[in-house]
């Protein structure tokens, strides 16, 4: 099992009440944030909390194959001509995607932005097997955020494929302003949350992220594909037996 734990030891029997895990509440709170968490009293939470990455986690990433092609260059051809922030700031939300467009490329050469957008929507597919784990969880209870590096392109993924059926877009780098590896992401998520980081599960196919997540207490998994996936977490006590979702034909 490819499982890492935080330094503080993390129990496979994991409170089943908010009230034992949640925070004090700061001070100062928003109206939303006062919602969430008199919510989260009045009615008994469900743990751990499960934070996913998205690309090359739950969907299958364009840029490794989809993207250079579509630019009808190798992968190393792209490397060493596009920006080397621009995307990362469209990330992060310092630029919308027409300053992108004029940005992408180091010579500042103009390209069809609608065109690798559609590119991009016909490439995104679930991985294999992610969506019935997604569904099985889902139906027992257990609250699933997106904990992912992406721009506001991340609707694009939303109308394709679904993915809020199963899970909240919380934490997007292009609405927080930060991007993973940053310990403050991974802080902020905390925060929001209202839990304990050791009452929290992110799972990522990167490694430096999910050292990144250890650093801050948080259990953190490396996804490798959903067979591993499906085993890691119910090694770790998570509810994961065989569910019919919706839409598939149950066998009498």
């Amino acid at each position: 099992m490819v499982s890492l734990l935080p330094r503080a030891p993390y129990l496979a029997s994991l409170p089943k009440s908010a009230s034992s895990s949640l925070r004090p509440s700061p001070p100062a709170m928003s109206s939303s944030s006062s919602a969430a968490r008199a919510e989260a009293v009045a009615r008994p939470r469900k743990l751990p909390v499960l934070l996913f990455d998205v690309m090359d986690t739950l969907v299958r990433d364009p840029f490794y194959h989809h993207i250079p092609a579509f630019f009808k260059m190798s992968m190393k051809e792209l490397l060493e001509s596009k920006h080397p922030t621009a995307w990362s700031e469209f990330e992060k939300g310092l630029i919308d995607e027409n300053e992108l467009a004029k940005k992408f490329f180091n010579d500042g050469r103009c390209f069809d932005l609608e065109g690798l957008k559609e590119c991009m929507v016909r490439a995104y597919e679930y991985i294999d097997g992610v969506e019935d784990i997604l569904c099985c969880l889902k139906k027992n209870n257990y609250e699933m955020h997106a904990f992912t590096n992406y721009p506001v392109w991340y609707q694009l993924i939303e109308d394709k494929l679904k993915l809020s059926k199963y899970l909240s877009w919380t934490f997007c780098s292009c609405r927080t302003g930060k991007r993973k590896p940053s310990p403050e992401f991974y802080l902020q998520a905390i925060d929001h949350l209202n839990v304990d980081p050791a009452s929290c599960i992110f799972i990522d196919d990167r490694m430096v992220n999910i050292e990144a997540a250890l650093s801050v207490g948080m259990v953190g998994l490396q996804f490798k594909n959903a067979e591993a996936l499906r085993k890691d977490l119910c090694a770790l006590g998570v509810e994961l037996p065989p569910l019919v979702c919706e839409g598939e034909a149950q066998v009498q």
